[in-house]
């Protein structure tokens, strides 16, 4: 792996491994960051490596679902290897408008697909990275493991369970060198405020209300983000070709309990807020999303086993982490949050 194409490098997840592989990794090789710079790619959480690493970085401004402008880009930097993380990701965007997740993760990944098998001679992985969302909901005992039937309920989950099924097909048919990982809920830095982690330390530092779905008794399983993207790195380095892998934190919790936990932090950490015992106060209980899933939960064993890859933070050490980076980066908050940020992107990236 001389050439890594990362799509959805601007991301959240996609960032923060492209932080991890050129700042902490044993990787020597090129990085093409690949993002077509929706409203969550934020280039500001990369900008400082193109001069850090002037012969191992390029940023690209592309749309996967554009093939002839990402067969240029794969081509013109020699791309051996692809980590894709692009994808329309929010749940409750999916449901209002669904049109943009199926172009995105289905016909988006169709391309990449079609374009490494074009060049199968120098591709040596292509590591698709998915989420459990794909299996469903649990109930109250058991865990996802890598033989779970898919039972997507949501447009964006079954839409990430299509992408699933090509990458798995393009290795079957045409032997094309894949793995691919489902991980379960990521939270850390450079994560875009409209998800639960951010948005409740957001809204709480400023005594906003702090919306919770229905009764805040679904439960999903906590991964830093570092950890997802250690065990993605381990993957792509010995993960067998063909092969899927659960990533979990093994930090299941009802997301009360997860509100809980960031309002008591920021209370002790940034201070009481002003005429308030404690920012649980800030709680407010909204209706609750259409069929949203009670339960996720991973059995990350596999990978565990085969690849010695364990979770390195505990829900209590991430969140703590999380929460200091945010009150540590107030410049980066607002210039996501800034109605002019993509007049900003179009002046800059065009």
């Amino acid at each position: 792996m001389q050439a890594i194409l990362v799509t959805g490098g601007c991301g959240f997840i996609g960032a923060n491994f492209i932080r991890f592989l050129l700042e902490e990794s044993d990787f020597t090789g090129r990085i093409v960051n690949l993002d077509k710079l929706t409203y969550a790619g934020n280039p500001l959480s990369l900008q400082d490596l193109a001069a850090r690493f002037p012969q191992r970085y390029t940023f690209v401004k592309e749309d996967i679902c554009n093939r002839e402008g990402v067969a240029r880009v794969m081509d013109a930097h020699h791309v051996d290897t692809i980590c894709h993380f692009a994808a329309e990701s929010h749940v409750d965007r999916s449901i209002v408008r669904p049109d943009d997740f199926i172009q995105t993760n289905i016909i988006g990944t169709y391309n990449l697909l079609q374009l490494a098998r074009e060049r199968q001679e120098r591709i040596t992985l292509f590591h698709h990275v998915s989420t459990d969302e794909v299996f469903g909901s649990l109930g109250d005992t058991g865990f996802f493991t890598e033989n779970t039937p898919y039972q997507p309920n949501s447009p964006y989950s079954a839409s990430k369970a299509s992408s699933d099924h090509l990458v798995r097909a393009y290795h079957h048919t045409y032997g094309l060198p894949t793995t691919l990982s489902n991980c379960s809920n990521n939270y850390g830095p450079y994560q875009f405020p409209e998800k639960l982690i951010p948005l409740m330390i957001l809204n709480a530092l400023e005594g906003k209300p702090l919306p919770v779905y229905g009764d805040g008794r679904n439960v999903r399983d906590w991964l830093y983000v570092r950890d997802h993207n250690t065990a993605v790195w381990a993957i792509m380095q010995r993960g067998r070709r063909g092969e899927t892998y659960n990533i979990g934190g093994r930090n299941e919790m009802q997301n009360l309990v997860v509100v809980h936990t960031i309002c008591d932090l920021l209370d002790e950490i940034a201070g009481r807020l002003p005429g308030h015992q404690s920012r649980r106060e800030l709680i407010t209980y909204v209706k609750d999303r259409p069929g949203h899933d009670r339960r996720y939960a991973i059995d990350c064993t596999k990978v565990e086993r085969e690849l010695g890859w364990k979770p390195a933070e505990s829900f209590e050490t991430g969140i703590r982490k999380t929460i200091q980076w945010y009150l540590d980066h107030k410049d980066w908050i607002t210039s996501v949050r800034s109605g002019d940020y993509q007049q900003w992107i179009k002046q800059h990236y065009g």
